[in-house]
Order: C-alpha cells, then sequence, then structure tokens
C-alpha cells in the first residue's frame, strides 16, 4: 500500500506542477474555462500559485497533509467551472461525453485529495 501512495502522490505533484506550469507558458489553454466576468491574468497567475504550492506540498513529507487538503479545495473550487463548461453548447474540453468524464475525475480529485489528508495529517 505504502508505494501505491506514494505512486499516486508523485503523480497528482506532477499534474499540479505541470498545471502551474501551463498556466503561465500556454495560458489560451485554459482560456475557455474562465469566465469572462473573472480577470485572465489573474486566474492564471492564482491557479499557476496554487497549483505550484500543493504540487510541492506532495513531495515534501511534512507537507504533505497540506497538500491534500489544498487539492481537496482547489478541486472543490474548480469544479463549478466543470459544471459550467458541461452546460455549453460545445464544451471547451471537447465533447459532452469529455466533459461528464472530467467531472467524474474532479470527483475523484477531490476524493484523492481528502484521502491524502487523513492518511498523513497524524505523521507530522
Amino acid at each position: 500500500m505504502k508505494i501505491f501512495q506514494l505512486i499516486v502522490l508523485f503523480i497528482l505533484a506532477f499534474l499540479m506542477l505541470a498545471g502551474a506550469f501551463n498556466h503561465l507558458y500556454a495560458p489560451e489553454t485554459y482560456k475557455e474555462f474562465i469566465p469572462e466576468f473573472f480577470p485572465e491574468t489573474l486566474a492564471h497567475m492564482l491557479s499557476a500559485i496554487a497549483e505550484a504550492a500543493i504540487g510541492f506540498a506532495l513531495l515534501i513529507p511534512k507537507y504533505r497533509k497540506w497538500g491534500g487538503l489544498g487539492l481537496f479545495i482547489l478541486m472543490i473550487a474548480f469544479l463549478p467551472i466543470h459544471v459550467w463548461d458541461l452546460t455549453k453548447d460545445t464544451p471547451a474540453i471537447g465533447s459532452k461525453v469529455a466533459a461528464m468524464i472530467r467531472i467524474a475525475v474532479q470527483f475523484l480529485f477531490i476524493a484523492t485529495g481528502w484521502w491524502i489528508y487523513k492518511t498523513y495529517r497524524t505523521k507530522s
């Protein structure tokens, strides 16, 4: 089980750090996900900071519980964006099926963040 936990942690850390980098390197990737009323540059900067902080926290044993909690909170915060995307005639993610899968994956990320938090909250 320990090896499985580490694999999950490193995959999530990589995804968070890659997402943070991508918000700064290729922000157009996320353009359609950002509501028009929210300043686009601010959305990218806040997302990049949050995702980088979570990614690094997941890599450092002392801070893993906070990385898990951060992931849990961030994925809940992003959930309405993905539900909103599903309601569009043409979702930014591609198709209605892809948008539904993305929401299912979002719930998986939420659950995984909570699992990490609960697993590591007594270890640090």
